[in-house]
């Protein structure tokens, strides 16, 4: 059993709700990232990133342009939003001993060479880890997922509501938290 435990399941499935729960019950204990989704008119519009110490910035969205932006779907990525909000929020957790939050290793994400180097230097180190991953295959996420260091739990409707209290056990268990 692995020091980092990822949440997978198809969109929509819970797995932020799960680890903002998750958090909740840490609370100083965790720090890291989390994203969400914006809406407006239409439907999703894109994803704000948050770290636990109260920064916000726009990750994603369907009216970012730019000549050297990536784009996932119809949606613009601010990888500067990642790479200079999102990694520093989770080397500094680590580095203070706190339950790593990394939500989420997705498709924008992974498009970083620096986070998917961060993450996998963190999952191959001392932090305990807690995320949410892509579900559908990725080659760098699937890299992730068979870490023996990677415990991974499927979430859906049947689960979701248990997830956190036993994520809490599991931290507990293994990790006197």
């Amino acid at each position: 059993m692995g020091k980092t435990l990822l949440f997978t399941g198809h969109p929509q499935s819970g797995k932020t709700t799960v680890i903002r729960k998750i958090i909740a019950g840490l609370g100083a204990q965790a720090g890291g990232f989390f994203t969400e989704e914006i809406f407006g008119p239409g439907g999703r519009q894109g994803f704000e990133l948050f770290t636990l110490e109260g920064q916000r910035a726009l990750l994603a969205h369907k009216d970012l342009r730019g000549n050297n932006l990536p784009r996932i779907g119809r949606y613009g990525v601010n990888l500067n939003t990642l790479e200079d909000i999102g990694i520093p929020a989770l080397l500094k957790a680590a580095a203070a001993g706190k339950v790593v939050i990394v939500d989420e290793i997705g498709k924008m994400e992974l498009l970083s060479p620096r986070f998917r180097d961060t993450v996998l230097q963190l999952i191959l180190g001392p932090a305990v880890i807690i995320g949410a991953i892509i579900y559908k295959p990725q080659p760098q996420a699937d890299l992730f997922k068979k870490l023996a260091q990677v415990t991974l739990w499927e979430v859906n409707q049947r689960n979701r509501d248990q997830l956190p209290q036993m994520a809490l056990e599991w931290l507990a268990k293994q990790y006197k938290l």
